[in-house]
């Protein structure tokens, strides 16, 4: 079994099916990152709750995402089932108990947990580019924006913060132009629509105050076990990108903020990131270098990051070569890229003499897997096909109510709730234009001299009336807007309605502008 300085996996088998050894990841290399891959319906999920469930007992916080909602079980205290007392027998689980972790719901749509948010202004223009899918022309304004946000001393904390400061742009095209290169307002216009769009699709939530605090999600609990972070994922889906460039914001952020902390102990923290090909597809070769960056220095400020996909060619090469300890789930060959995947798979661990590791990828039934963890010294353990062990908490979902109350009883209860809009780009921009409308008209008062007194017969009179005896017709008022009123107009049209709040910059922002 496990003991202070490991996690218990599971057991496993020798040729002939029978009990072998108990297969344990050591907690000194957890921080050397993972992977669990497997098809659907295989068991990854069950893995990441007993993995999720021995870092919180050995008081390692854990964040991870629910995609199906069958994670948040992980709160409530599991029951005693046939099929898991059988399991617990076969891998000598003895005893067998149960038991309910430290769970913090979290939710970027404040539905089913506490709300996550980040400003515009930390989320940085390469992961606020990557999120809006903006061609590079694109990118080069947004570029340009948040470095005007910087000089003029703008903050960026919402989307009508960012509409505001690109409505400004677009009214000073020229000007910013002979700067910093070409800014066109059909440019301009393009990213504003894509912000309306990302309002539908509900990012509006994400951006604003208050900010995560990173302490909130590396919590501990009295008696020493780690909390473990859910985010509620399910609707998430539906915007991939905006879940994939949110755990990478996330990601970045623990690497920004925590201290350096070398080889420690066990982890500061462990991050599950499931559905994980959604962060690399279609994504420019600039952020998956970033990515891979970020995977490889994050090691030393004690956080884990272990991935959860279907397939291993979901991880792009250089990222794949930096996860020490791996779990792999069984995997169907019906097609030449999933043969692929098969052979990748089987080439990734260290052989075992006593099966061919890629037949048996195929083989694998629900519940098991091919286990190899960091042994001492960090040297990859031999390929083991493993029964992973039961999970002590709850096997599947949670109920409205029952998750209700954990957000009632929560350690960060009422912190995020209220939203906080304090003054920022779209106020201060709001003013430039009043301040600039009034001093126009003031200028325009001085120069007509204001009030005056009229003598009869000095010039001061009415027109003439023309022939017929009617008064020649009064000059008509002009309707031509004055540049402040057009540009306060602009400003107001343009962030009529808000489109979200924004995401913190971190060292992925940071370093496409030189930070």
């Amino acid at each position: 079994m496990a003991d202070d300085t490991s996690i218990f996996i599971g057991a496993s088998r020798k040729p002939d099916d029978s009990y072998q050894r108990a297969e344990q990841l050591l907690l000194q290399y957890g921080n050397r990152h993972g992977l669990v891959t497997g098809a659907t319906g295989t068991g990854k999920t069950v893995t990441l709750q007993i993995l999720a469930e021995g870092f919180s007992n050995a008081g390692v916080p854990v964040f991870c995402a629910d995609i199906k909602g069958d994670l948040s079980g992980i709160a409530m205290m599991g029951t005693a089932q046939d099929f898991l007392v059988k399991r617990a027998e076969q891998v000598k689980l003895d005893p067998y108990d149960f038991q309910e972790f430290p769970v913090i719901f979290w939710d970027l749509f404040g539905e089913q947990g506490h709300p996550i948010r980040t400003t515009v202004s930390e989320m940085g223009p390469l992961l606020l580019s990557r999120l809006m899918n903006l061609t590079e022309a694109q990118e080069g304004i947004m570029n340009i924006a948040f470095r005007l946000a910087d000089e003029e001393g703008l903050l960026l904390l919402d989307m009508k913060d960012l509409q505001a400061l690109l409505a400004n742009i677009a009214e000073r095209a020229d000007e910013i132009g002979s700067r910093y290169g070409n800014v066109t307002k059909p440019s301009v216009g393009a990213i504003q629509r894509t912000l309306l769009v990302l309002e539908q699709q509900g990012a509006a939530n994400f951006f604003g105050e208050p900010a995560l605090r990173i302490a909130d999600i590396m919590r501990t609990t009295r008696d020493g076990r780690g909390a473990i972070s859910v985010l509620a994922a399910d609707k998430l889906m539906m915007n991939p990108r905006l879940y994939a460039t949110f755990l990478l914001w996330l990601m970045s952020e623990l690497f920004e903020v925590l201290p350096e902390v070398g080889d420690p102990d066990k982890p500061k923290l462990v991050f599950f990131f499931d559905e994980a090909h959604l962060l690399f597809d279609e994504a420019p070769k600039v952020l998956i270098d970033r990515v891979e960056q970020v995977v490889r220095l994050i090691r030393s400020k004690g956080v884990g990051v272990y991935f959860v996909t279907q397939n291993p060619l979901d991880i792009p090469e250089k990222v794949l070569a930096q996860l020490g300890n791996r779990v792999q789930h069984a995997l169907r060959a019906y097609t030449p890229r999933e043969q692929q995947a098969v052979r990748t798979a089987a080439e990734t661990f260290r052989p075992n003499p006593d099966f061919d590791c890629m037949t048996a990828i195929t083989q694998l039934a629900t519940g098991e897997a091919l286990v190899s963890t960091l042994e001492v010294k960090g040297v990859p353990s031999m390929v083991q096909r493993t029964l992973i062990r039961p999970p002590s908490s709850r096997l599947g979902p949670i109920t409205a109510a029952e998750r209700q109350k954990l957000i009632q009883e929560s350690p960060v209860a009422g912190q995020y709730d209220q939203v906080i809009d304090r003054e920022s780009a779209f106020e201060m921009l709001q003013k430039k234009a009043k301040d600039a409308q009034d001093a126009e008209e003031q200028a325009q008062q001085a120069g007509s001299g204001g009030s005056r007194w009229t003598i009869p017969g000095f010039g001061n009179d009415d027109p003439a009336p023309q022939s017929g005896g009617r008064r020649a017709p009064a000059p008509r008022p002009s309707n031509r807007q004055t540049v402040a009123e057009a540009a306060i107009k602009s400003v107001v049209r343009s962030v009529g309605s808000s489109v979200g709040r924004a995401i913190v910059r971190g060292i992925l922002g940071s370093l496409s502008r030189g930070r």
